[in-house]
């Protein structure tokens, strides 16, 4: 399986760290491309900074792919039912491109047009610590499917 982690910005330090350390694991499992853009912090407003971000992560997205918006109205899955969606996705034989959106979050037509809504819950997340929980549930999606111990919540 393919995965793309689509995103706006760098990490700091800690961030980077947890998140290498996910990436690392995922390989296990699934090829992974992180995509960083820059943040479009001159635009002037937090709307065109927005549209802005949001117009150069579309452009990352590779052809053909599926696409998963991260996003607060998105679907909120429990790791065992994002397990099931992997297992799914897995089947199509696409890409998947995961979409995290800056500090003003993503354009509402790019949400629309994506294939999938994922929602990470009601909190207002730093979309540095959205980038890592994505990739721990993605490695956490990928050990249920495994049966390998990692997970210890409910069985799917």
């Amino acid at each position: 399986m393919n995965l793309h982690l689509l995103v706006v910005g760098k990490l700091r330090p800690a961030y980077r760290e947890a998140a290498d350390e996910y990436i690392r694991r995922l390989r296990r499992f699934a090829r992974l491309d992180e995509r960083e853009i820059r943040e479009a912090g001159r635009a002037g407003n937090a709307v065109a900074q927005r549209r802005e971000e949001t117009k150069r992560l579309a452009a990352t997205v590779p052809e053909g792919s599926h696409i998963v918006a991260l996003t607060r109205g998105g679907d909120g899955w429990s790791s065992p039912e994002l397990a099931h969606q992997m297992a799914r996705w897995r089947t199509g034989s696409r890409p998947m491109a995961f979409v995290i959106g800056g500090a003003e979050g993503l354009e509402t037509e790019f949400v629309n047009r994506a294939d999938a809504r994922w929602s990470l819950g009601a909190l207002t997340l730093p979309h540095e610590l959205a980038r890592v929980i994505v990739l721990e549930q993605l490695y956490r999606g990928f050990t249920i499917l495994a049966g390998t111990p990692y997970h210890k919540g409910p069985p799917s």
